[in-house]
């Protein structure tokens, strides 16, 4: 019996589609660390979000009656040597930690993105300049960049987002620099040139869609990192400025009563720790979902 155009096409739309949300159900079933990592960062970003909310005191507030004071039911995570409940520093540190992390993401991952797609699709001298000055930026210790800027603008959250901001951008560059030169070689891109496309349009249409999903990866890795920088130099007294809460300044806070307080330091750096896994592992984990060669498996 033949067989109808029509019977194909209703035999299509009976057929199931595999969709986005199918391929993210495969990937959480594959990658549950991955998948749970996504789901706490999640849970931290609504923490920072609605820090007020889940405070149980006032976080810059004093309380001379109970300074240095354990674990309790009243304050969960102890006092500090001011009498500040270290649980609501904690919460309200979440919020900094962030707020400083995807700003300094953003500028770097501008600045980045701007200099890696002008180096990899123009080339030449361009190239040559911008992957001399990453060059130069590896090789020049990070935290004497960031004194000698702090020194000359004052330690400030704008003044940290810059310093974490310009500390980020080779990573971005390099890659897309890579990938750039890859599509700037296809032959669609010749073919857009060719019916009279312009270089903006080329880059912004076609170069970044293509190299969107990198951005992404590399964008959630690297704020793992500018967190760990915002609480590296809040602990030198180069970042966030007391009396806001920073888990850095807490840890440097606490330093001096590890033997009597011990809850000081040790809870922020917990903290710390456990955001710069879980941000870590849902880079991996995006990156596995958004290539392309990992969907068929």
């Amino acid at each position: 019996m033949a067989v109808r155009p029509a019977d194909l096409a209703v035999g299509a739309e009976l057929r199931p589609r595999s969709g986005a949300w199918t391929t993210l159900g495969r990937f959480f079933r594959k990658k549950p660390l991955g998948a749970a990592g996504g789901v706490l960062m999640l849970a931290m970003a609504l923490t920072a979000v609605f820090a007020e909310v889940l405070q149980t005191h006032d976080p810059i507030a004093t309380d001379a009656a109970y300074t240095l004071g354990a674990p309790r039911a009243e304050h969960v995570f102890g006092t500090d040597h001011l009498g500040r409940d270290v649980f609501s520093r904690v919460i309200y540190g979440a919020r900094v930690s962030l707020v400083v992390g995807l700003a300094a993401v953003s500028v770097g991952g501008a600045l980045g993105t701007a200099l890696g797609i002008a180096a990899g699709y123009r080339g030449g001298l361009a190239d040559s300049v911008i992957m001399t000055l990453a060059d130069a930026q590896l090789a020049f210790p990070f935290i004497l960049l960031a004194i000698g800027i702090i020194a000359v603008l004052g330690p400030s959250f704008p003044t940290l987002i810059v310093v974490i901001g310009l500390s980020g951008w080779v990573t971005y560059a390099r890659i897309l620099r890579s990938q750039v030169l890859v599509l700037r070689a296809r032959e669609f891109v010749d073919a857009i040139h060719a019916l009279g496309g312009s270089v903006p349009r080329v880059i912004v249409r076609h170069i970044l869609p293509n190299v969107l999903s990198s951005l992404v990866v590399v964008a959630t890795l690297e704020l793992a990192r500018a967190i760990v920088l915002e609480a590296t130099l809040s602990f030198l007294g180069l970042g966030v400025q007391p009396p806001t809460p920073s888990w850095g300044g807490m840890i440097h806070e606490g330093r001096e009563y590890l033997d009597s307080a011990w809850w000081i330091s040790t809870f922020p750096g917990l903290v710390l720790m456990l955001t710069s896994i879980v941000v870590s592992r849902t880079g991996d984990w995006l990156r596995d979902l958004l290539d392309p060669t990992l969907h068929g498996e």
